[in-house]
């Protein structure tokens, strides 16, 4: 019998909760206790190490300790795994190699991070050895499996914290992805996999693959709960790592209500005819949300191809060392790739780096015509035994619509799609230009709530209530409008062009009036805060990215400016004010509640605007 914790297919706002109603350390006992029970019956190959309970309850005093210091943990109690090429402090780190192994003296910068907001480290998972893989299955620990069916592959190399997030286990586990280890295994298991921009988040600590390419990912059951982490996550830039940015603040932070998404005008699925029409009906569904545009996908093949067929072997061959000389020590498949990278010289190296350079050019030109690409998360999948026969060729097909993407600079989500006809999982991923993440994540919120399918490989069923409101997104400012900026009105193309992102109609509080300016052209409205007989005005709440908000401030005539507004609910936010001096020449116009009110009743009566 199957032993599934109380606590399966919880989110972040479940663990949440409970710590608010004071059920933390109990909880995370009783899930130790059944992950252990488990373990009694079979081997569960997705973990390599896990805490025990001394260990959970030394966690739990350290928290209990800083929460009682008045600290803000907004992850209090919640669990977590990372995959075992990252670090944890007086934890074993292997990377699938016990030759390899070392006790990690402190914790990995992205670990830390979770653990500072209060997060709870469960365990190390299983990983294709050294990352190298998008299978799941080059491990001496064991192959692990798919969480739908076990004689599938789960895909890789992130397979085992893809596996105790589809299981429900964790809400949220991190992996990394070079080549696409973040995101196949999340299609393999109906999850979410968030492959950041290079360099957002920290790779101090991390075994690395390639380590100009290499990112850290999150796996989660929803799209709110992979931001929440990736929040904590990229909060600040790692000076001690080489390879971590810090955000221009420029890029779009949301998508247009109906955003156009480019998809290959060809698509290649290796004979798969379930994932082909698993991906033809998450198409159908597109279409009912966005504006589908085909393009030439040839550029971003021919990038992926150069992640295996060209010099970057040999930052795997760095990363692996002295290893590479014991062949008896690695799994098989995996030397017989890093150990080619030898065969390298720095004039190839060269000219695939001019080569890649132009490539990624090019797709960052493509990208920009459009608010995504949205491609299979894999255009096929394998049993076990297929693997066996062809480890390589079919590695290399699993990453058909993954290669290229951090070769290019660019972000991608990889989200739940229509399951295939045979119960496996499909998926699709996003994709956009450098630092567009949350941007992704906005149209990923819009496709999961649309899709509502059941979370992981667990029997929780997606409920709108997963889907939160929506904050806002660092390094951006979230502005009302009230006039001409509105959605529609003439100086909307203010905010649009500086990639603001709608995110939602409201009201102010009761406490202002709004007036009719004479003399502006376009026509425009003033709003003002009074003590007595205010009203509440309908208001549009938009994100303007923080490095465009000084230009869209600077475009504001006399006698409006930007001040501070209440909302109804209490929020307050930046937005519209204006001088006092220009509200006696002005039409009180707030009997019309809204400034589209007044604008359709001036067209009806063919007035002149005052």
């Amino acid at each position: 019998m199957q032993i599934k914790p109380e606590t399966t297919g919880w989110t972040l706002a479940d663990w949440q909760l409970a710590q608010q109603q004071g059920q933390g350390l109990e909880r995370l006992l009783a899930l130790l206790a059944a992950l252990d029970a488990a373990a009694s019956q079979s081997a569960d190959v997705a973990w390599i190490f896990r805490v025990d309970a001394a260990g959970l309850k030394s966690q739990w005093q350290a928290l209990e300790a800083r929460k009682a210091a008045g600290e803000n943990l907004p992850l209090l109690g919640v669990p977590f795994a990372i995959k075992d090429n990252i670090d944890a402090a007086g934890w074993p780190t292997t990377a699938a190699c016990p030759a390899f192994s070392y006790t990690a003296a402190e914790d990995a910068r992205v670990v830390a991070c979770l653990k500072a907001a209060g997060a709870v480290l469960i365990g190390k998972t299983n990983l294709d050895q050294f990352a190298t893989g998008l299978v799941g299955t080059r491990s001496p620990y064991g192959a692990v499996p798919n969480s739908f069916d076990s004689s599938y592959v789960s895909g890789g190399s992130s397979s085992g914290s893809a596996s105790v997030v589809a299981r429900g286990l964790v809400p949220f586990a991190l992996g990394t992805d070079t080549a696409g280890s973040g995101r196949v295994p999340a299609g393999f298991n109906n999850l979410v996999g968030l492959k950041p921009t290079r360099g957002w988040f920290s790779n101090k600590g991390v075994v690395p693959a390639c380590r100009s390419l290499d990112c850290v990912s999150v796996f989660a059951l929803t799209v709110d709960d992979a931001v929440q982490v990736s929040q904590i996550l990229g909060a600040e830039q790692d000076l001690d790592d080489a390879f971590s940015r810090r955000s221009p603040q420029s890029a779009a932070v949301g998508m247009p209500e109906r955003p156009r998404l480019a998809i290959p005008a060809q698509l290649e699925f290796f004979g798969d005819t379930a994932m082909q029409a698993a991906f033809e009906q998450a198409r159908s569904e597109l279409a009912q949300l966005a504006e589908l545009v085909e393009i030439d996908f040839t550029p971003f093949s021919e990038l992926a191809a150069l992640l295996y067929q060209g010099p970057w072997v040999a930052e795997r061959t760095h990363a692996v060392g002295a290893l590479v000389q014991q062949p008896e020590a690695m799994d098989p498949t995996v030397h017989a790739i890093v150990s080619k990278g030898g065969e390298y010289t720095a004039l190839d190296a060269f000219a695939a780096e001019y080569r890649r350079q132009e490539l990624a050019r090019c797709i960052q030109q493509q990208l920009q015509q459009v608010d995504a690409l949205v491609v299979p998360t894999s255009p096929t999948i394998r049993t076990l035994a297929e693997m066996q026969q062809e480890p390589i060729l079919y590695n290399s097909q699993f990453g058909t619509y993954t290669n290229f993407t951090n070769l290019a600079d660019l972000s991608a989500l990889a989200l739940p799609a229509p399951f295939r006809s045979d119960g496996l999982p499909s998926g699709i991923t996003l994709i956009a230009n450098a630092w567009q993440d949350f941007a992704l994540a906005d149209f990923g919120r819009r496709w999961q709530q649309h899709l509502a399918l059941p979370l992981g490989a667990t029997d929780q069923a997606f409920k709108p209530s997963d889907v939160t409101s929506k904050p806002v997104a660092p390094g951006a400012v979230r502005v009302a409008v009230v006039g001409a900026h509105l959605r529609g009105m003439p100086l909307n193309f203010q905010l649009t062009t500086r990639h603001a992102a709608f995110v939602e109609a409201t009201e102010t509080a009761p406490e202002y009036r709004l007036y009719a300016l004479a003399n502006t052209t376009p026509p425009k409205p003033g709003l003002a805060r009074v003590a007595e007989k205010g009203a509440s005005i309908l208001v549009e709440l938009w994100d303007v990215p923080l490095a465009n908000f000084g230009a869209f401030v600077a475009e504001i005539p006399e006698p409006l400016g930007i001040g501070n507004l209440l909302l109804q609910d209490g929020r307050s936010v930046k937005g519209f004010i204006c001088e006092p001096l220009a509200l006696g020449s002005a039409k009180d116009i707030t009997h019309f509640g809204g400034w589209r009110a007044y604008i359709a009743d001036l067209k009806k009566s063919q007035e002149t605007p005052a």
